[in-house]
């Protein structure tokens, strides 16, 4: 047994075999559902139901309708033939009713159903060749046992699961339940009018309706909020442990952002200025900074991260930003360059190509500090790569990195681990980002910075590409730079690939030299050379697969196209409009789609054309796909819930968080009543990390 584990929980953490019912075929088949244990069963609640309506008469019946009657059995009809039936005639003395069984074993059958006898039947009532009959009753009881329910709940199966067995071991389970003291703040389980643990699991097991099976029904709330408290309980507790974390003090005094500031051709957004002072807070703390800055595409995040490493610059330390794409670790490196110039301080890039002399210099530099801003890319945790003192480690596009790369980022500070900054281009939903990112503090950046231009978004359908062409061949005389977006036809980049070259044959022979390619497969230097001539303005027309998403900081592009943009998520979608209207031309972003076009896919293109607000279409996008999809579940490091749904219950989260920040701060042993409670939840939720930093005390 775990060291440490109530005594009240050991009932709920046996297998599920010691229940009746359940042998080591069905374990096997409860264990494929994630099932191994009476905890797992009794957190698994039914998703749907069956009413059923009990009748005194069978004429009362309204085929096809699933009813509960009595019957008196009046004789057996054996198949006459092979695949033939079993029939069991029957009657309430006014009107017959056949039962129909395949295949059963003849003493079970008539044990079951022994004629002359009175039995209480439920199951589906159909009428077949004008007579009415029940194929396979779901249930088969004596007159005067206890009638199934008038609303059965139906759970989720696997392998050779029926329902009877599950309901069996559910109801065995609930017998085991420990008495448990209330976990949740008192006045919160009054206002919502939740009601306590154990009646919230035998209410939820056992719907009187459809109602009960809704995620607002307060059983089900009061247990989906039992899980995300516990998820957030572990959360507020590594951020308490994390800002414990001895971390150096980094007080900056200004002089370098000042002199960025006077050079910059308009001032920063209130939203900028307020990212750049909870960091400087943060990093003048002695504790360990651990901050997500989150920014809508174009919000200017990259100017908010040059500050925050001016701060560990003009405190007389290094920072390092790290990119997941040599691409982006490139480009930073480009848009920091002239912010460096201004500030007078010296800025390198790293990335895997760099090699020789030239990489063994930049080595030398930084170790000795005469470097004191590194971009670059994995590159930049590799064991040979030393600084001299690292006080301010970013990260860009977390969702791209694991955590043990951030960890190794983390730990090149020597002596004390530096400030983490972690960015993300990709609007989160608050919900998502609390389950996410929850052991870290928020900077938001929701403001356009000055200057830059509202997209004008037109959906239109690809039978008029004759007209596209034509119009961008107008824009292209005119010096406009466009981008082409190719299709994501399938998780395969070789079909993504065909479809990108053939649309670059057809470009290339209307508007020839003027039309470069990229895509993932490409050599990186062929890559940058096709990138840098649609920079230049030495082409006019840049044909992508989705590489460019993120970060390609192209000023004078003013056209996006992009081909069956139905085939796109609404973030990617956001992202890759999101490379047009970021110098001060007009600019305008095409959604081309091919017919027939789904609802779902209709919908989104709809939301797009409506809204440039990221945070509305990241939440937008949760409705339509789910949680695990927005982040991508792969790496999306979200945790997995039985009960709570993300998508419908995100007010839960926020509730969840704040409700245990207030716990933390009022108790921070958790050694109250309600301390003791929250203890005991954090076990049955297995949220081991928890409990180790709180047994670490």
């Amino acid at each position: 047994m775990t060291p440490g584990r109530p005594p009240a929980l050991f009932p709920l953490f046996a297998g599920v075999e010691t229940l009746p019912g359940v042998g080591p075929r069905a374990a096997e088949a409860f264990a494929q559902m994630g099932v191994m244990r009476l905890r797992d069963l009794v957190l698994t609640l039914p998703h749907s139901g069956i009413r059923r309506r009990r009748i005194a008469r069978l004429a009362e019946a309204d085929p096809p309708e699933i009813v509960t009657v009595a019957i008196t059995v009046q004789r057996h009809s054996p198949p006459t033939a092979k695949g033939r039936p079993w029939r069991v005639h029957c009657s309430d003395g006014s009107a017959d009713l056949l039962l129909v069984f395949f295949h059963p074993r003849k003493d079970w059958i008539e044990s079951q159903l022994p004629a002359g006898a009175r039995r209480l039947v439920s199951g589906k009532i159909e009428l077949f060749d004008g007579m009415a009959q029940m194929v396979h009753p779901d249930h088969i009881g004596a007159e005067g046992s206890d009638p199934p329910p008038d609303f059965e709940p139906v759970y989720p199966l696997s392998g050779r699961l029926t329902q009877g067995v599950v309901q069996k071991a559910v109801q065995a389970a609930m017998t085991r339940l420990p008495q448990a003291a209330e976990w949740i703040d008192p006045a919160l389980v009054a206002r919502e009018g939740w009601p306590d643990w154990q009646t919230a699991l035998v209410r939820a097991h056992a719907p009187e309706g459809p109602a009960g099976l809704s995620p607002t029904d307060p059983a089900r709330a009061r247990l989906a909020y039992d899980e995300l408290f516990a998820h957030q309980m572990t959360l507020a507790l590594l951020r308490r442990d994390r800002r414990r974390q001895a971390g150096l003090a980094t007080q900056g005094d200004g002089h370098l952002r000042d002199k960025v500031l006077a050079g910059l051709p308009w001032p920063p957004t209130g939203a900028q200025r307020r990212a750049v002072d909870e960091i400087a807070a943060d990093m003048a703390a002695p504790r360990r900074m651990n901050r997500l800055l989150q920014g809508d595409v174009g919000a200017g995040k990259t100017l908010v991260a040059f500050f925050a490493l001016l701060v560990a610059v003009e405190a007389g330390g290094q920072g390092v930003l790290m990119a997941p794409t040599e691409i982006l670790a490139r480009q930073h490196f480009r848009a920091l360059e002239p912010l460096a110039r201004l500030a007078g301080i010296r800025l390198e890039a790293l990335t895997g190509r760099d090699k020789g002399d030239a990489r063994a210099n930049i080595l030398t530099d930084l170790a000795e500090g005469r470097i004191v801003i590194l971009v670059g890319t994995h590159a930049v945790i590799q064991k040979s790569v030393e600084f001299h003192d690292l006080r301010l480690a970013i990260v860009d596009e977390q969702h791209r990195f694991g955590v043990n790369q951030r960890m190794e980022l983390g730990a090149k500070g020597g002596h004390q681990p530096p400030d983490m900054l972690v960015m993300t281009a990709t609007p989160i939903p608050r919900s998502l980002a609390l389950a996410q990112f929850g052991d870290m503090d928020l900077s938001v950046l929701d403001e356009k910075p000055a200057g830059r231009q509202p997209i004008r978004t037109t959906v239109i359908s690809d039978a008029r590409m004759g007209e596209v062409v034509d119009h961008l061949a107008r824009a292209l005389d005119g010096g406009a730079r466009a981008y082409w977006v190719c299709p994501l036809v399938e998780e395969s980049e070789a079909v993504d690939l065909t479809a990108a070259e053939a649309r670059f044959q057809e470009l290339r022979a209307r508007f020839g030299d003027q039309v470069r390619l990229v895509h993932g497969q490409m050599p990186a230097d062929e890559r940058d050379a096709a990138m840098a001539d649609f920079a230049a303005g030495r082409a006019g027309i840049l044909v992508a697969t989705t590489v460019i998403e993120v970060g390609v900081d192209v000023p004078e592009a003013t056209i996006m196209v992009i081909e069956r943009a139905e085939s796109f998520g609404l973030a990617q979608l956001h992202q890759l409009r999101g490379r047009v209207g970021r110098g001060s031309g007009a600019s305008s972003c095409l959604l081309m789609y091919h017919e027939p076009l789904s609802e779902t896919g209709r919908r989104r293109l709809t939301i797009l054309r409506e809204t440039e607000d990221g945070f509305r279409i990241a939440e937008e996008d949760l409705v339509m796909r789910g949680a695990g999809d927005v982040i991508g579940t792969a790496q999306s490091g979200l945790p997995r819930f039985r009960i709570a749904d993300l998508e419908r219950q995100a007010g839960l989260m926020a509730l969840a968080r704040k409700d245990a920040q207030s716990f933390l701060e009022r108790d921070p042993a958790m050694e109250s009543e309600r301390g003791q409670a929250v203890r005991l939840l954090l076990w049955l939720m297995e949220q081991d990390r928890a409990i180790r930093l709180i047994t670490a005390g």
